[in-house]
């Protein structure tokens, strides 16, 4: 009895030796297909994704402890990422900058903004020109991508001297506009601009005006006589909680920037 009893044990045995090579070959195929699996590449910080130089700061709509816009200086802002205010596109080609109706606002308007202003070439302290002395040249690669409910207007890309906006460029709707002060109007650059489009757009300050062009092509000149002025490049919405609902994050503005160079001779 004893060995018929041996004999039925010996192929359990057997079955199990057979097997356990099994199961580590079919674990090892799969760490083999794991592996061999493409992984995203994960896009740059927004900064290092298009180039940008050091001589900005960035303005968020998001609001500091005192309830203020936060501001992002130089060396922090050549990493800062902080979606969806200000972060690198899926292309990893561009900075996408968005800004709520109900974002934090600065004391002298009543919009808010993901923006960039103008500084010193190391970022350390802020800068402004004459428009009367010397060339100072400003090109903006961008597309308007969003716009806010009810008042569906942006601001991308503008001078400003000590007290306000000298001009821009402004979306209402599908017209695409070069301002002047406070008219917002100065110029129609075209009447059928889609969320998305590309384009190049140059401002000029010299001689004591402004030469503003659209893809290669002058637009407009404005009269522009100011001692304090500097760039902006990124998303200005032009609507708030007061007059654009809902009041809400979903609500928003928001710009593409593909590239900013600045120039003074």
């Amino acid at each position: 009895m004893q060995k018929n009893s041996s004999a039925r044990r010996t192929p359990r045995r057997a079955l199990v030796y057979i097997a356990a090579p099994a199961l580590a070959a079919g674990a090892l195929a799969s760490m083999q297909s794991a592996s061999a699996a493409p992984v995203a590449a994960a896009c740059p910080a927004p900064a290092a994704a298009i180039g940008l130089s050091t001589g900005w700061k960035l303005q968020l709509p998001t609001p500091n402890s005192s309830g203020s816009p936060q501001e992002i200086k130089q060396p922090a802002l050549s990493t800062y990422d902080k979606a969806p205010w200000f972060t690198t596109t899926s292309g990893c080609d561009a900075i996408l900058m968005r800004a709520a109706v109900n974002g934090a606002t600065t004391s002298n308007t009543g919009y808010p903004r993901s923006e960039l202003r103008e500084m010193t070439a190391d970022g350390s302290a802020t800068t402004s020109w004459s428009s009367t002395k010397g060339t100072h040249t400003m090109v903006v690669d961008e597309a308007i991508t969003h716009l806010p409910a009810s008042k569906p207007h942006v601001m991308a890309g503008q001078i400003h001297d000590e007290t306000s906006d000298v001009t821009s460029f402004r979306l209402e709707g599908t017209s695409l506009y070069v301002t002047s002060y406070n008219t917002t109007h100065y110029k129609l650059v075209t009447s059928s601009y889609k969320l998305g489009d590309r384009f190049e757009g140059k401002f000029v300050a010299h001689d004591g005006k402004v030469d503003v062009s659209y893809n290669g092509t002058l637009q407009a000149t404005v009269t522009a006589k100011f001692g304090s002025g500097y760039f902006k490049a990124g998303d200005y919405t032009q609507a708030n909680c007061g007059n654009s609902s809902p009041c809400d994050n979903s609500n928003y503005g928001e710009v593409a920037l593909y590239g900013v160079t600045v120039k003074h001779t």
